[in-house]
């Protein structure tokens, strides 16, 4: 893990919040970092997978969006489960392929379809657009899996930090709404609240300069995903607001010890126990956030991937 941090220190970028969206998201970032690392190493800068090829959805307005499919190696022609995947950037910056190695990984170690969504960004996208868009591209390949040769009857959600709130925000609003709901939910260090208090304020306290994630950069976060404070009540941008968890999916929450949002995904998953939910969470010690997607050269990350995907399989019957 230090490795990848000393990587990531060395290309002497701005703080985060220092910066606008526009130069954040050309700033380098921890995938930059392991592919430093590996790069140091001698090694291949990525996972091979059997296919990657690109679905393109409408999104709840009409505006045509894409996702990357991702098809693990080894796969035969039966319909694969699906994995609805949502990356993670504080709904601000990272594009698919931020979250490419956290894909490639998971595909083959569940041995699903990963579809993995390009979804609209704040400022110029503020909430609740990616909500929305997350949304429509889970009910799109529910009901379309079979065009990229998935199971309708066994699709799931996840994501990473920003990413894990959508995907959480899709179960939701699938119980809310009626609509079809996703046997699981995989969260890994999620947002879960824009208002937090008391118990899910202590690791923010604690770990508030942390990298790469820091207390100034959630607020930076919320500052532009937000299109005013009152937004931060709403339950599709603070799950942990909703005023009943109950009936969601199955939910395996993965979480950094050295992370601001640490308290934060163990209150959402007494929430969701609380609510009936059937939770498994997992606390990695001495990593820090974004650590899932550096499984080549961080082994707790390999370890959390598996995990993850042990979760998956279960709940697609494998």
């Amino acid at each position: 893990m230090q490795e990848v941090l000393d990587a990531l220190a060395a290309f002497e970028a701005p703080a985060l919040n220092n910066v606008t969206p526009q130069v954040g998201r050309n700033l380098p970032s921890f995938a930059n970092a392991v592919q430093a690392v590996l790069t140091e190493r001698g090694e291949p800068s990525q996972e091979e997978v059997g296919a990657i090829s690109h679905a393109l959805f409408p999104a709840l307005d009409g505006t045509e969006l894409v996702a990357r499919i991702y098809r693990p190696l080894d796969a035969g022609d039966e319909l694969l489960p699906v994995l609805v995947y949502f990356h993670g950037g504080g709904f601000v910056i990272a594009n698919l392929d931020t979250y490419d190695a956290s894909c490639r990984a998971l595909a083959n170690a569940t041995g699903c379809l990963v579809a993995s969504v390009a979804y609209r960004q704040a400022p110029e996208n503020p909430f609740p657009t990616a909500a929305d868009d997350a949304y429509a591209a889970t009910q799109y390949f529910i009901g379309a899996a079979g065009a990229i040769g998935g199971d309708p009857e066994r699709v799931a959600v996840g994501g990473e930090s920003a990413g894990g709130n959508l995907a959480t925000v899709v179960a939701l609003r699938s119980r809310i709404e009626g609509t079809p709901m996703p046997v699981h939910q995989l969260l890994v260090y999620p947002v879960a609240t824009f208002a937090p208090e008391g118990e899910s304020l202590e690791s923010i306290e604690q770990f508030a300069t942390a990298a790469p994630l820091s207390a100034a950069a959630l607020e930076w976060f919320g500052m532009y995903y937000l299109p005013d404070m009152s937004a931060a009540m709403d339950p599709y941008a603070s799950p942990l607001l909703a005023e009943d968890l109950s009936g969601l999916p199955p939910a395996t929450v993965i979480q950094a010890q050295i992370d601001p949002l640490q308290s934060q995904g163990t209150v959402y998953a007494e929430a969701l126990e609380a609510a009936g939910v059937p939770v498994t969470r997992s606390l990695y010690e001495g990593v820090t956030h974004e650590f899932f997607g550096m499984g080549q050269v961080v082994d707790k990350a390999a370890e959390a991937v598996e995990e993850a995907a042990a979760a998956l399989r279960s709940s697609f019957g494998m």
